[in-house]
């Protein structure tokens, strides 16, 4: 595959979990498809933690922004830009450890940067082009974490709860809110219809001027 020709359009999505940065990332990738959009997923990106045993993965605190490889994050996304492919790690989440899989990403002229610290570190938020916070009540974020994590993630009422109570709110405060700040567009009341069609809008006129370049 030969090298890219124009910058990439990057753009960063985050917001707390449970917001719907998904349905933003996922109604930007079906409105333009797999071969103008790439999605990163911040998810994927948890540190390794072959080193220590389930009930200390257990203890985690998965909300905090150490608990990334951030070093390999950006390594990938500006590998992306440059044109190459890079094979994304894949976290499961039932056993808190990177599987032996990796996800094969290609580089495309729109990249979408997705996670709950997608606008926390200046290295990444240079590289981006357009910078999106989905902002959802806690209430709403709250729902639809337990709603995921008991149905994809074989958790309990009670794990959930524990979580985030003891991580996933005081970490949301004292992180992942204040990066609202760097954002170029705030989507309030989560994946909202005009807001996302706003967005697409924009993606379209980028991919059409990388097209006629």
């Amino acid at each position: 595959m030969s090298k890219i020709s124009f910058q990439p359009f990057v753009i960063g999505v985050a917001g707390g979990s449970g917001s719907g940065k998904s349905t933003v990332s996922q109604q930007v990738l079906a409105s333009f498809g797999a071969d103008m959009v790439s999605v990163v997923m911040q998810d994927d990106y948890y540190c390794d933690q072959t080193h220590l045993t389930p009930e200390a993965r257990r203890q985690q605190n998965y909300d905090h922004p150490q608990a990334f490889d951030w070093p390999l994050l950006v390594q990938h996304v500006q590998a992306l830009r440059n044109g190459d492919p890079i094979a994304m790690p894949e976290y499961d989440f039932t056993i808190d450890n990177r599987s032996n899989r990796t996800i094969p990403v290609k580089p495309a002229p729109v990249i979408v940067i997705e996670g709950l610290f997608a606008l926390y570190d200046p290295d990444l938020r240079d590289m981006m082009s357009l910078k999106i916070f989905v902002d959802t009540a806690s209430d709403i974020r709250f729902i639809r974490r337990m709603q995921r994590d008991i149905t994809d993630r074989g958790r309990s009422v009670e794990s959930v709860v524990g979580q985030y109570l003891e991580t996933v709110r005081p970490m949301h405060k004292q992180f992942i809110e204040p990066t609202k700040r760097h954002a170029d567009l705030i989507i309030p009341h989560g994946a909202n219809g005009p807001a996302v069609d706003m967005i697409t809008t924009k993606v379209a006129s980028v991919i059409g001027q990388l097209q006629h370049a």
